[in-house]
């Protein structure tokens, strides 16, 4: 259980089974009134509670034991986040579940920023209603994750002219334009200024006041950025590029703003810039409530980066998403249209299939969990479902799972009756930026060792 009187409890992503908590110790701290002579039924009906919000958070919670034996242990996917639970004897907020990114480093989110940089992706958190969190801002993504996600859209909009018309008062010396009357008036009795107009007109230029208010925003990330409060190597990273856009905003003077206005003929770069910099300005104003990331997503574009990057150096060409379409003139309601792997990797005669799992497997490689067997089963019968589109005896693919060091293991599964093999590749990645020079050394000996197997036969 964790220190904080706020957490409920507090384990990683991809957890396969956590520590249990012990149904007595739970009624004591959180289900006071409950009787802990049926503490189970407290357990099954605490669950019924907070389906909904396990749910949107991948957590399946499991009882173990009975009577004053019972235990509670829970299995997390591939989410990340924080949800608010309710009692089951009262009805009444108790402390918030928390699931936390799977990095050894000291900060939580220190690999995940690097490799979005890295990727030059964006995830956001995805929020819905509900209680606030009892941990209040202490659970939520920090401040820095939207800094640096908003330094990257103001790069791009840097890289383009917002000019827009600024309504300002300059002195003419022709009635023109919308003259301030009220304000001639009481010049004009000196003759010298009978001839100064206060006029209002339009300009064209960049120096315009939401360019100062997107300044203003600039400053407020560039100070949490270089401050205690990120990670040094983040720092590291963004240092270069922080002196470069206070260089090119050197010109604009910061203006706060409570909200940047999003106007209809704003173009998508400047939307994007302003829609971020809200996010920023209204940081500590928004209800800490239940959020999630999930991490699938990001460990596909991880390993389609790696596989690039090998194809690059061996000669090959790399298919990301390549869809395999069905033909029929009826389609079912329940049929798929098409299939899809991760990546292909072809090279001459060699095509190799890539599929990317973000499951716990390799974590837990000795568990007897029928869960995990029928993940790897599911996933098994995937890959060498896109392995048929080659027209090679020799099939081949690569079903790759997040792990704490870099692996790989080959399994041949072989047709008695035509000898066709099919040869399945478990690929073993952290999911953290120092380890793709590796990984991609061990990936180019593998495929040169299956090209050479092939032109062999």
């Amino acid at each position: 259980m964790t220190k904080s009187l706020d957490v409920f409890c507090e384990i990683p992503c991809l957890t396969e089974r956590s520590r249990q908590l012990d149904g007595i110790v739970l009624q004591k701290k959180w289900f006071k009134s409950a009787d802990k002579r049926v503490i189970g039924q407290y357990l099954q009906k605490f669950i019924d509670y907070n389906s909904e919000q396990f749910k949107f958070l991948g957590v399946r919670p499991y009882i173990i034991g009975s009577d004053q034996s019972t235990a509670l242990t829970f299995h997390s996917s591939g989410f990340i986040g924080s949800i608010p639970l309710r009692a089951s004897d009262t009805g009444k907020q108790i402390g918030d579940f928390v699931v936390m990114p799977r990095f050894t480093g000291r900060d939580r989110f220190e690999d995940y920023i690097e490799i979005l940089n890295l990727l030059g992706t964006e995830i956001s958190p995805e929020v819905i209603d509900s209680l606030p969190l009892a941990s209040g801002k202490n659970f939520r993504p920090p401040l820095y994750l939207e800094a640096v996600k908003f330094i990257a859209s103001l790069e791009k909009l840097t890289m383009r002219h917002w000019r827009k018309f600024d309504n300002v008062e300059k002195t003419s010396n022709q009635p023109t334009g919308q003259i301030n009357w009220t304000k001639y008036i009481n010049s004009e009795y000196k003759v010298e200024n009978r001839l100064k107009f206060p006029a209002r007109t339009n300009v064209l230029s960049e120096f315009h006041s939401e360019y100062s208010e997107i300044r203003n925003v600039f400053d407020i990330c560039k100070n949490e950025l270089l401050s205690a409060n990120t990670p040094q190597r983040i720092k590291n990273t963004l240092r270069n590029k922080l002196n470069f856009l206070e260089e090119r905003l050197y010109n604009h003077k910061p203006k706060a703003t409570n909200e940047m206005v999003i106007r209809f003929s704003d173009s998508p770069t400047v939307k994007a810039c302003k829609e971020q910099a809200n996010k920023i300005l209204n940081f500590n104003l928004v209800d800490s409530t239940a959020w999630r990331v999930d991490f699938s997503d990001v460990f596909e574009k991880f390993i389609q980066h790696i596989f690039k990057e090998t194809a690059k150096e061996t000669g090959g060409q790399l298919y990301s998403n390549f869809k395999f379409r069905s033909k029929t003139s009826k389609h079912y309601s329940w049929e798929l249209k098409h299939i899809e792997p991760d990546a292909i990797f072809q090279k001459e005669n060699l095509m190799v299939f890539i599929d990317a799992k973000y499951k716990s497997n390799l974590y837990n490689k000795f568990d007897q969990s029928e869960v995990l067997k029928e993940y790897h089963r599911h996933d098994l019968h995937q890959i060498m479902a896109y392995s048929s589109f080659s027209k090679s005896d020799f099939k081949y693919g690569f079903l790759c799972y997040p792990s704490d060091q870099i692996e790989i293991k080959s399994i041949e599964y072989k047709n008695g009756i035509n000898k066709v093999t099919n040869t399945i590749l478990i690929l073993g990645v952290p999911l953290k930026k120092d380890a793709i020079t590796e990984t991609k050394r061990l990936l180019t000996n593998e495929l040169n060792e299956i090209e050479r197997r092939i032109s062999a036969k």
